[in-house]
């Protein structure tokens, strides 16, 4: 199989049908590691909406069991990636998404700017570090499955193709990002986090994760600007190791976030179901708004 077969079969596909298993294939078999990253900051980039960054530091998921936070996050989103909108896993794992955010007082605009930095933000790093840029099929495939993600969470006036996406989360960011002393603890447990899985290497990796955020993120969260040599060298050696993996083979199996060594909370195994918050005393209900008809995950 040559390195550019996966692009070629995706460009024989219809971005608006079969949006699943073309961004299936860009994310597990094209660019595992660069979404995994990419994921990572678009979360990162919520903490710097004051109401967004406040409410996660209420609820001290991310300052106090911030490693589980991480997890569950990211095996939920993989769940529905991996087994399908239609399937029971799937299922399983958006109702537990909604239970968890309806037992907060969420906004739907919030909402719906948190879903666009995972059409935004992975798109924005691959272009810029990954080992080829997006091509309009996948953009288009992509605006579409967290569209349709979006409407199994009930977030209304969702946008539809990738430039509404951005323009949204643009405008809402140049609108809000602020200051909120709640937001900066979750982002510093955030950074500490990241860094301790590197052990004495922690203070590399955190200086190297503070150079990747752009002046907006870094006056929000009052961090001291990265010097230019810092910055230049870590988007430098991402660009080198995007050369690298051109020259390497494809993928021949999916790699999933289950398989990433960041996921570190459950060694025996877990259940899609157990993920996540059971907040006490607050409001529940998580029942998927959209029809479903039954039936297997798209192949």
């Amino acid at each position: 199989m040559g390195r550019y077969d996966l692009l070629k079969e995706i460009q024989r596909l219809d971005p608006e049908k079969d949006y699943l298993r073309i961004f299936r294939t860009t994310v597990t078999r094209e660019f595992p590691w660069d979404v995994t990253r990419a994921l990572e900051l678009a979360l990162y980039r919520t903490y710097a909406v004051p109401s967004i960054g406040r409410l996660l530091d209420e609820t001290a998921e991310l300052t106090e069991r911030t490693q589980k936070r991480y997890d569950d996050t990211a095996l939920l989103l993989d769940s529905v990636l991996e087994y399908g909108f239609e399937s029971e896993d799937g299922r399983t794992a958006i109702r537990r998404i909604n239970q968890m955010h309806r037992s907060y007082d969420i906004s739907n605009d919030d909402m719906r700017y948190v879903l666009c930095t995972f059409v935004v933000v992975p798109k924005r790093w691959i272009d810029q570090y990954g080992w080829r840029r997006l091509c309009e099929h996948e953009k288009r495939a992509m605006a579409a499955y967290y569209r349709r993600f979006g409407e199994h969470m009930g977030i209304r006036e969702l946008p539809r193709t990738f430039q509404e996406f951005e323009r949204c989360l643009d405008d809402y960011e140049h609108e809000h990002f602020g200051w909120d002393e709640g937001g900066r603890r979750v982002s510093d447990a955030s950074l500490d986090l990241m860094a301790g899985w590197y052990g004495p290497l922690a203070p590399v990796v955190r200086a190297a994760s503070t150079a990747l955020l752009d002046d907006a993120l870094l006056e929000a969260f009052r961090y001291e600007r990265p010097h230019p040599v810092v910055r230049g060298a870590v988007r430098g050696a991402l660009r080198l190791r995007a050369k690298a993996v051109r020259l390497m083979p494809p993928r021949r199996a999916p790699h999933y976030a289950r398989q990433n060594p960041e996921i570190k909370g459950y060694p025996n195994g877990y259940r899609i179901a157990e993920l996540g918050t059971f907040p006490k005393g607050r409001r529940t209900g998580g029942e998927c708004p959209v029809p479903h008809t039954g039936g297997a995950a798209t192949p």
